[in-house]
């Protein structure tokens, strides 16, 4: 049976890519021969905020799209190439049919394969139109830039480009979006963008032991480094069910929403690069989309994340109290004192126009996983155009964020949510370490190499018992 299916999915997939490529080379022929007109390169445009390219495209400090930034990985950085329409170091030579099979297929012009870094998973999502509207503004609405970043260097075995092959069998779904006619317009339009151009999922969805998105725990939570992207599933306490369409449309738009909670971190930089810029209608069909994704719940999330905490403070343990020379013996209380009640009050309030957040029914500090307060007391929030909270990495030791973060968790927060020492030290280093993912492969690759011998060698030996029979 599993022959049976290889055989008729190899069989399709070769008629289509004959049917695909008779049509790309006829799509191109004419492409080419046109001057594209404004309104589809500005669409384009669109489409790539939308995809969030430049985010990964440019590096800081560089020109858009010419690539060079060095995207963390469990297993390495993998560095973003140039995408600017570049003759020598960019896209500029690729056809139309080559930016297609690179954007939905992960496949380069010259055939090596993408990591899935690039979220062409998602990408795959794309329909013929669109990717038409995206290769129109990158080669006629982005300026070439000769420059050519550094080269990824992977650690054996994920060197090796080829296996790509395998993964994208395994995990590639290549069939574009196909609107689902029993659902309306908008949430069609919002799942279109979620699971693809805004590929959600590529931060949000967990993945297993090979990298891959498991679609079975869609939007679920991941960890992301030192940071944690939160359950976006309709589940009313640890997902996104009890927050309302106008609160999700705020958050994506703005960064924060009122009395719920705010961006920091990785989904700051979403907000700023890409979601403050698309369409208020857009914005509403992904949050009407969101609201109807299955609900995936932690047994742990006994009420959503903004509604835990309340106005309070301690700091009457410290008055009169003589202060300690440690600083690593100072409490929680006096800790806040010390860095956060001047913006946030003395009983975690905020200021009364919401300019700074209360800590209280925030989501920041609502939940068990107190991975993202660890990173925002060290790096702070830096958004466009004025929202800058300083981060305390190089004032505070790794004990002195712990006992702020457990203080803040235990006045303002989820009380089952702890911060440890070594949580904060493994934070700064920017996460735990993918390491075991390594050894790991590398474990596996030996196996297969000595089973492989191991089959040669008995191959060997049964040819030359074979010529000493005949003999």
């Amino acid at each position: 049976m599993t022959i049976m299916r290889f055989n008729v999915r190899t069989w399709r997939c070769t008629v289509g890519a004959i049917v695909l490529a008779a049509a790309a080379w006829v799509s191109v022929g004419v492409f080419a021969a046109e001057n594209p007109d404004a309104a589809l390169i500005e669409r384009g445009r669109y489409l790539a905020t939308a995809g969030d390219c430049g985010a990964c495209h440019t590096e800081p400090g560089g020109k858009p799209m010419a690539g060079g930034l060095a995207v963390a990985t469990p297993i390495g950085s993998i560095i973003a190439t140039n995408i600017t329409p570049s003759k020598t170091d960019g896209i500029g030579h690729y056809s139309l049919e080559e930016f297609s099979a690179a954007v939905r297929g992960g496949i380069r012009a010259d055939g090596q394969r993408l990591y899935p870094a690039m979220p062409y998973t998602s990408y795959a999502k794309i329909t013929d139109v669109d990717v038409k509207a995206l290769y129109a503004y990158f080669m006629h609405g982005v300026e070439a830039v000769d420059h050519k970043p550094a080269e990824t260097q992977l650690p054996f075995p994920f060197n090796i480009r080829l296996s790509m092959r395998a993964w994208n069998w395994l995990f590639l779904d290549p069939r574009p979006y196909a609107n689902d006619p029993g659902k309306s317009v908008e949430w069609n339009r919002g799942a279109y963008l979620t699971l693809g151009l805004a590929h959600c999922g590529a931060c949000h969805t967990p993945r297993n032991i090979l990298m891959a998105e498991q679609n079975s725990r869609l939007l679920a939570g991941a960890d992301l480094g030192a940071w944690f992207a939160p359950n976006i599933t309709s589940d009313d306490n640890s997902g996104v069910g009890a927050w309302s369409v106008d609160n999700l449309i705020h958050y994506m738009r703005d960064g924060h929403a009122r009395a719920v909670g705010q961006a920091a971190g990785p989904m700051a930089e979403v907000v700023d690069h890409s979601l403050r810029h698309i369409q208020e209608a857009d914005l509403r069909a992904i949050a009407v989309f969101l609201k109807t994704v299955p609900a995936i719940r932690d047994n742990t999330d006994i009420k959503p994340a903004f509604m835990w905490g309340a106005a309070s403070d301690a700091f009457s343990t410290i008055r009169g109290v003589a202060v300690p020379t440690d600083r690593d013996q100072w409490s929680g209380a006096r800790l806040y004192e010390a860095y956060c009640a001047t913006c946030h009050q003395a009983q975690g309030q905020g200021s009364f126009d919401g300019g700074l957040p209360s800590l209280f029914h925030n989501t920041a500090l609502g939940r068990v996983d107190t991975s993202n307060l660890v990173m925002t007391v060290l790096d702070g929030i830096h958004r466009k155009p004025d929202v800058n909270m300083p981060g305390f990495a190089s004032e505070l030791t790794d004990r002195q964020v712990a006992t702020l973060g457990n203080y803040l968790m235990q006045q303002f927060g989820n009380p089952a949510g702890k911060v440890t020492v070594e949580q904060v030290k493994t934070s700064r280093a920017g996460g735990p370490s993918g390491m075991w993912m390594i050894w790991v492969a590398q474990l596996i690759m030996g196996i297969v190499l000595l089973a492989m011998i191991g089959i040669l060698y008995v191959i060997w030996r049964r040819v030359v018992s074979s010529d000493k029979r005949a003999a």
